[in-house]
């Protein structure tokens, strides 16, 4: 218990805090989206579940972040998943007609917020694992310190995306930006890069971007089609 009353324990304490409020912006845009169609009392839940759920698995996450980071194909699974969650909140359909039960609705939110921060986290814990310094007891309270912060964002955003629905394109294609970054830093493909087309480093965010747009929207108007025949 000595440790929490040194100035090094909280000074460790607030540099983890500043990695998540620099790094979880993304994290907040996706719980947005994920719980953008509950009700008003659902979202609280699902923000809640999802933002404790995804930062006990960031928790885990973190003790083998740096060996995980340097294997090859992990940056590139993890893209093409980010990929599928962007273009599955773009499209997702928020008509009502497909009735769904709450709870459902609720345990999807959940899992989507789960997944999503498990693929975007890559690098954000470790720079949380480096500010904790290998501290158990550190690493668990700042990022349960960090839970309000996140949580505030996610409800600031989902207050401008129920007023400019644009957003939610906006949204999904920021995901596909982290996914064309993730991407191309890949161990197995980031040699070549370096060697052979470095502006492909540069290239690659913009045109997932634009993919998860173009693809989200596709999605929306074949379903729109489909309904009015």
């Amino acid at each position: 218990m000595a440790e929490f009353v040194t100035p090094q324990f909280w000074v460790a304490v607030a540099e983890i805090i500043l990695v998540n409020i620099l790094l979880s912006g993304d994290n907040a845009v996706v719980i947005a989206l994920a719980c953008r169609n509950l009700s008003h009392r659902q979202r609280r839940y699902g923000i809640f579940w999802g933002v404790l759920g995804a930062i006990g698995l960031r928790i885990l996450l973190t003790f083998f972040a740096m060996s995980l980071l340097v294997y090859p194909w992990l940056r590139l699974v993890g893209a093409a998943l980010l990929l599928w969650i962007g273009v599955k909140l773009v499209a997702e359909d928020d008509s009502g007609e497909h009735k769904v039960k709450a709870s459902d609705r609720l345990l999807i939110a959940v899992g989507t917020i789960i997944v999503a921060d498990l693929v975007m986290s890559l690098d954000n814990v470790v720079a949380v694992a480096a500010a904790a310094k290998g501290n158990l007891p550190l690493l668990v309270f700042g990022l349960v310190i960090s839970i309000p912060i996140v949580i505030v964002g996610s409800q600031i955003i989902m207050k401008l995306i129920e007023r400019f629905p644009v957003l939610v394109l906006a949204g999904g294609g920021l995901l596909g930006y982290i996914a064309g970054e993730m991407a191309v830093e890949d161990p197995v493909v980031q040699p070549w890069i370096a060697a052979n087309a470095i502006g492909l480093a540069s290239l690659a965010p913009p045109v997932f971007f634009g993919f998860v747009v173009i693809a989200g929207m596709w999605l929306i108007r074949r379903r729109n089609r489909a309904r009015s025949r």
